[in-house]
């Protein structure tokens, strides 16, 4: 039987990494990827897809039933699954508004759970985030038990959503799964998150910003990693079920700083500590033994390695960086596609 999945939010950092992993590693199932192309949409991460004669791209918005009805259509016959990626995910940008991480994460998910029951998905996993568990002290981790105590505008849409999926499974017996992940880092990060930012600001002797002491502690997941637990819950893991992933890298933030500063060779004069972010949660810690033990998964990077993986990677990639900087990405759909 022919396997079919669709992946919304497939242009943006997680979601393209994960579908240029599907092209690698599973290269006779369709791939569909849904994407609105919002500002942390970008088509370039996945220029190398384009003559893929498993993939396709649908323009459209999960809000929107009839966007996701053209994406299944895309999809043809067969068995058929989704990954849901799609998502508004800057904190900043939600305290500064909620209502379209309330419109895009908790209402287009239910709708996207609306058109995938009448489809007759058979697996549907659920990306999410260990934000919707709130904040820890210095010690302790989130299990997958921890209860949900969001504390930032996107953190409580992304529980809303979590708690969408959940009913679907309780009411209706829809096979879905949720991860909630850590902090990603890697390739095609948009450069307003913490990492990609640094690495940007130092390249050309800027200051680089750190929020009130940067004292602030989260585990760090290299996407790659993120990635390939994704596949492993897709395929292996049991309906209903959540799965946390984390990088088993705990780190503040100014020693993330201070390490990006030594990989390029600057100084830390350029650090800048500004007046902390509203509510800003202060420690974040995954225990991931859930799925190492039943999905066999463990990440293959430690941050030691990955993250001059990473910076190398910026540093390879200065005009996918500059376009992404200038807003010049945007150009790429029309060329593409047409208006």
């Amino acid at each position: 039987m022919s396997i079919s999945v669709l992946v919304t939010g497939g242009a943006g950092f997680i979601g393209s990494n994960f579908i240029h992993l599907l092209a690698r590693t599973r290269a006779d199932w369709r791939i569909v990827n849904l994407d609105a192309l919002t500002y942390a949409g970008n088509l370039e991460n996945l220029s190398a897809l384009e003559r893929h004669p498993g993939y396709r791209f649908v323009r459209g918005d999960i809000r929107r039933p009839e966007d996701v009805a053209r994406a299944f259509e895309a999809c043809g016959g067969g068995e058929l699954s989704v990954v849901h990626f799609a998502a508004e995910s800057h904190v900043d940008r939600s305290i500064e508004s909620g209502l379209p991480f309330v419109e895009t994460n908790v209402l287009g998910t239910q709708v996207l759970l609306d058109q995938s029951r009448a489809k007759g998905v058979t697996r549907f996993v659920h990306v999410s985030t260990d934000e919707v568990y709130g904040s820890l002290g210095a010690s302790g981790f989130f299990t997958e038990e921890t209860p949900l105590q969001p504390n930032s505008p996107y953190s409580a849409s992304k529980a809303g959503s979590d708690m969408l999926v959940r009913a679907a499974v309780h009411t209706h017996g829809f096979p879905a799964l949720t991860t909630r992940c850590s902090n990603n880092y890697g390739p095609y990060q948009f450069p307003e998150k913490l990492i990609p930012l640094m690495i940007a600001n130092v390249g050309e002797d800027k200051p680089v910003p750190v929020y009130g002491d940067g004292l602030n502690v989260r585990d760090w997941l290299y996407v790659e990693d993120h990635c390939e637990a994704i596949l492993a819950v897709l395929e292996r893991g049991r309906a209903g079920e959540v799965y946390n992933v984390g990088g088993h890298n705990e780190y503040p933030n100014i020693e993330i700083v201070r390490r990006i500063l030594r990989e390029l060779g600057k100084s830390e004069s350029l650090i800048r500590y500004v007046k902390d972010r509203p509510g800003h949660d202060r420690r974040y810690a995954i225990d991931a033994s859930k799925i190492e033990r039943e999905l066999g998964w463990r990440p293959r990077h430690t941050f030691e390695q990955a993250l001059p993986l990473t910076v190398r990677w910026y540093q390879s990639q200065t005009e996918w960086l500059q376009r992404v900087r200038n807003g010049a990405y945007r150009e790429y759909y029309a060329r593409q596609y047409g208006s």
